[in-house]
């Protein structure tokens, strides 16, 4: 990417794991909405589950996600209490009995439960949902708080995939993010997993971050890949965000790369994957072998996007449980209380937890379909698209219109109403997308940057 263009299009816009996206969800939708959204549930359609884990043992101040931070496992224990409760009312409001196909534990660390507590969840899942064959059931997993007994209980219990978190492998870097976690470290886990029989390991690693510079990532892939030899490999670009996350605060403006070094970095890092490792690109930031799933998905255009990233599920309902957990149903999305205390008693009440979240029209529907897929293929035929809902791809010339900067600028090709995105536009897919989000303009402000 050409320097001039790293800078003109240093923009702040969503992700895309939803459409509309989290800012535009709203008070309106209660817990009662989301009873009868469930309610009202096809019952042979299958569901994605995603448990979300809401403590850790110290904060990673890049961190962006839901958590608390304790050192004691008591409010661990009564949190877990709120949460297979939360199952109960779920299922309770569903039509009957669904079948699960993807079950995914995130945080905060789920690594935090005891050995106990996380079959006693798996069992509380089986006993509620119909787990189908073949389901994956995947975890989060913090390398410095995870024990070999744990792993033990998780492959035991039918965990299919961990991702664990390695973000850089830099010393200086660590400290500078809080989260010391040497090499052996995650080498040791890494062998749990596999001496236990977890088939699939993914890592996290993340450019951006105070005193990361080019090189210093590059090794720290190098390493990665050598070592650990990951199935999916994601590429997070670092979110600072102080105004909404305060502990970010405590990485001064002046330790994080220019932009110029952050595209470098980017650009560079999906280069050593690819060319030198063989990894096939998944959008904007995962990797994945070739012969995975997530790679013949892609091939495929069978790949989606939902709040947990790039994915293989298909599922229609997505059911978040736990303290800031999202839901994506056929009829909207739901947000449960992220306070942990305020979700506790909200369960105790006997109430779901739903706090806010956005009923999506026919046009929403649309266009989610159009981002979802631009962010996935990094293509799209609009007529093809408009034509499954029922409508003339010719309503989006004031959007088309809207792409001619960047197709000036070689990032992407117009053919009537075929959108490509070229090898250079990768890095700024998102901006393309926000070319057709048509609620973007009030929440920008709430955004990370493009790359």
């Amino acid at each position: 990417m050409r320097p001039d263009l790293a800078a003109k299009y240093d923009l702040r816009v969503p992700r895309y794991t939803s459409y509309p996206t989290a800012p535009h969800f709203h008070p309106g939708v209660t817990g009662e909405t989301y009873r009868g959204w469930l309610g009202a549930i096809d019952p042979e359609l299958e569901l994605s589950l995603y448990l979300h884990i809401a403590f850790c043992a110290e904060m990673c101040w890049f961190c962006g996600c839901h958590t608390k931070i304790t050192k004691k496992y008591g409010p661990v224990a009564a949190y877990m209490e709120a949460l297979w409760r939360e199952i109960d009312l779920v299922a309770e409001a569903l039509p009957g009995r669904m079948t699960a196909r993807h079950i995914h534990f995130g945080g905060g660390s789920p690594t935090i439960l005891k050995s106990d507590d996380f079959v006693r969840t798996i069992d509380r899942l089986k006993s509620r949902f119909l787990l189908k064959d073949g389901a994956e059931v995947a975890v989060e997993l913090d390398p410095r708080t995870a024990d070999e007994a744990y792993v033990k209980a998780m492959a035991g219990a039918g965990v299919t995939r961990a991702s664990i978190g390695v973000q850089d492998l830099d010393p200086k870097v660590q400290r500078a993010i809080n989260r010391i976690q040497p090499y052996e470290v995650t080498e040791r886990v890494v062998g749990w997993l596999r001496r236990h029989g977890v088939p699939e390991v993914n890592i996290d690693l993340v450019y951006g971050l105070p005193h990361q510079t080019v090189d210093g990532l590059l090794e720290t892939i190098d390493t990665a890949i050598r070592g650990f030899t990951p199935r999916r490999v994601a590429l997070f670009g670092y979110a600072h965000v102080p105004w909404m996350k305060k502990h970010m605060r405590l990485i001064p403006d002046e330790t994080l790369p220019d932009t110029e070094t952050r595209w470098q970095q980017y650009e560079q890092g999906c280069k050593l994957l690819t060319e030198t490792h063989g990894y096939v690109q998944i959008g904007l930031d995962h990797f994945a072998a070739p012969d995975d799933a997530m790679a013949v998905a892609l091939r495929e255009k069978r790949l989606h996007r939902n709040f947990q990233g790039y994915t293989t599920d298909s599922a229609a309902t997505l059911i978040g449980f736990g303290a800031s957990g999202i839901g994506a149903l056929p009829q909207g999305y739901v947000v449960n209380e992220g306070e942990v205390h305020a979700y506790q008693r909200a369960i105790a009440e006997g109430g779901l937890a739903t706090v806010r979240g956005f009923a999506v029209s026919d046009e929403d529907r649309l266009r989610r379909e159009i981002i979802e897929r631009l962010m996935c293929d990094l293509e799209i035929d609009l007529d093809a698209v408009a034509g499954r809902h029922g409508v003339d791809g010719a309503r989006f010339a004031e959007e088309v219109a809207a792409l001619a900067p960047l197709q000036a600028d070689g990032l992407v090709t117009v053919d009537g109403r075929r959108i490509g995105v070229t090898h250079d536009g990768r890095t700024l897919v998102r901006a393309v997308c926000a070319a057709f989000d048509r609620y973007l303009k009030a929440g920008e402000q709430r955004h990370s940057k493009a790359v």
